[in-house]
């Protein structure tokens, strides 16, 4: 069964130091087969492209206040809806990013017409059984 998924570009700035940051682009991407994930795909300069993947609800979260545990933390910067700085630790070391807060509310913003905050469950149970409909047309056919 085709989905309809949500896909974005962002732009976001890796920060080194306080001096020193980067411009990188972002594909941000939403799967409703996956419901609660979003995925963060990073090109960096000279590398190959790195995705992480992280709770939808842990964005949405991040943008309004401190949230996270794990490898994944998010907190606003600067005033109501300003800026967002995603905080990514790994084996390899921590990776600071900034973003601007919009574009990132009107990514979630489009998760939410495909699928409602609270409503992933639904969602999946819905195609399952579509799934087990569809299945069963073809075989009495």
């Amino acid at each position: 069964m085709q989905h309809s998924t949500v896909q974005g570009h962002l732009m976001m700035n890796l920060v080194v130091s306080h001096e020193l940051s980067f411009r990188i682009v972002v594909d941000l991407g939403y799967d409703p087969a996956d419901p609660y994930a979003i995925r963060f795909t990073f090109h960096l300069p000279g590398d190959e492209p790195v995705t992480w993947v992280f709770a939808r609800e842990l964005l949405l979260d991040g943008i309004g206040r401190p949230a996270g545990e794990g490898d994944v933390h998010i907190h606003p910067v600067g005033g109501e809806l300003a800026e967002v700085c995603v905080v990514l630790h790994s084996p390899e070391g921590d990776a600071v990013l900034r973003a601007s807060a919009p574009p990132l509310v009107a990514f979630l913003a489009r998760t939410d017409r495909l699928v409602p905050m609270g409503q992933e469950a639904t969602a999946g149970e819905l195609d399952a059984q579509l799934a087990l409909i569809l299945r069963g047309h073809e075989n009495a056919g």
